[in-house]
């Protein structure tokens, strides 16, 4: 959430910001509020003052009659207090529910695009192999027995399926071994998060209103089902006020993460890589403001650790302000080829987004004991995300005779099974 202070003196930065975000949002309401709101305020106090000032005379005069005058006049004054108090309820609610709706500033460095085919690439690792002998991950998974899309259908409908024995295995040996880098070589610490969160929560990591119609509710209880661990990781210290010398904070979490995909027909949808319950280990930090660049910059790394150790061919790609996610300010992509569906396919987004989901969750920190409370910077990032990471793992690691070579850094979770036939 933008401070309401910020849009009253710089309506023009946030209105460039919508630009060039090709954003809509009801800014130029806002404003009005903010000024409605504020004249309701200044003559609700006016008006609180002289009932102040009348009540001090009342209780000092003596003649009954003067102070019945007294009082019979105030009686419009407090008519008008009470006429107020609803019309600035309604103001100050409308005036919340609005600035819940602008998204964040775009960092300075976010390069200026229209959409997807404006971000730059900023570094690239490996080649974009072809070869006319890979299967693509869905036929593979199946000729191999490890992918069961039919069941999963069967099961659940579309854009499911079943990981079994050898597959399974392979994706919680991947999951393992991204949370044990993270945590004994990156210093994470690891958190274990409720995969069904309040209403609020959600609100206050930027999910709602925005994403309303891409996530799962439970209809009888307040429960919503993350599409994230970065929901939970926000509201993590919510409402807190942290020590300065405990900070940065990183933390790292796995979680199964649910999302309504809108799908359309076409290549896009083939096998795994869309669904609508997808697992991922998830990164977060929460820093001072002045280390926050410097902390996306150490989260990116880590993320590229991942790729670096399987051996993954990947891209970072610099996301321009008119693909820029809601919350962000300055977000890269990382995405690792895959050399079947000849495509890169996204595995991680890394972001920062400054104050603005501390401003939504109040999380705030004191540099000194005696010092005044500000708000923190947040940044999240996937840590990787599967099952993207899955299908260029193995699409890159078959081999001619259709069997799948096991990375050797994820062999120590594979139970001896170093090759999957």
């Amino acid at each position: 959430m933008l401070s309401l202070q910020f849009i009253r003196e710089h309506p023009d930065v946030v209105r460039r910001a919508l630009e060039e975000r090709r954003t809509p949002a009801p800014l130029d309401e806002v404003l009005a509020l903010d000024e409605r709101r504020r004249a309701l305020l200044a003559e609700t106090e006016q008006l609180r003052a002289e009932q102040n000032a009348a009540g001090k005379k009342i209780g000092a005069a003596k003649d009954a009659g003067e102070r019945q005058r007294m009082i019979d006049a105030m009686k419009g004054v407090s008519s008008r207090v009470d006429e107020l108090a609803p019309e600035l309820r309604e103001v100050e609610e409308r005036l919340q529910a609005l600035l819940y709706e602008l998204p964040n500033i775009p960092a300075p460095s976010t390069p200026v695009g229209a959409g997807e085919d404006d971000n730059p690439v900023r570094e690239q690792s490996g080649e974009e192999t072809r070869d006319e002998w890979r299967k693509p991950h869905w036929e593979l998974g199946e000729a191999l027995g490890i992918i069961d899309f039919e069941r999963g259908v069967k099961l659940s409908g579309s854009r499911f399926y079943v990981l079994t024995g050898a597959g399974a295995r392979l994706q919680r040996a991947l999951i393992a071994f991204m949370l044990e880098l993270h945590i004994d070589k990156h210093g994470y610490t690891e958190m274990y998060l409720p995969a069904m969160v309040k209403e609020e929560t959600m609100l206050h990591s930027g999910q709602l209103p925005k994403f309303r119609d891409n996530l799962y509710h439970d209809a009888e209880e307040d429960f919503w089902f993350v599409p994230t661990a970065e929901v939970p990781l926000t509201n993590l210290h919510g409402d807190e006020i942290l020590d300065g010398d405990s900070m940065p904070r990183h933390y790292v979490a796995y979680t199964p993460c649910f999302r309504r995909e809108k799908m359309s027909a076409g290549r896009d949808v083939r096998g795994m890589k869309r669904g609508h319950q997808f697992d991922k280990v998830e990164m977060y930090t929460f820093c001072a403001p002045e280390h926050s660049a410097d902390e996306l910059e150490r989260m990116l790394d880590d993320a590229l650790d991942v790729c670096r150790a399987l051996r993954l061919s990947y891209r970072v790609v610099n996301i321009c302000t008119g693909d820029l996610g809601f919350n962000a300010a300055k977000t890269y992509d990382i995405e690792a080829w895959s050399p079947a569906v000849a495509e890169w396919l996204e595995v991680s987004s890394v972001s920062n987004c400054t104050d603005f989901q501390a401003r939504r969750a109040n999380v705030r920190f004191r540099r000194e004991p005696s010092s005044k409370p500000e708000f923190v910077h947040t940044l999240n990032g996937s840590g990787l995300a599967l099952p993207r990471t899955m299908i260029a793992m193995i699409e890159n690691y078959q081999q001619r005779d259709g069997s799948i070579e096991v990375p050797e850094v994820l062999l120590p979770y594979m139970g001896g099974t170093g090759v999957i036939r």
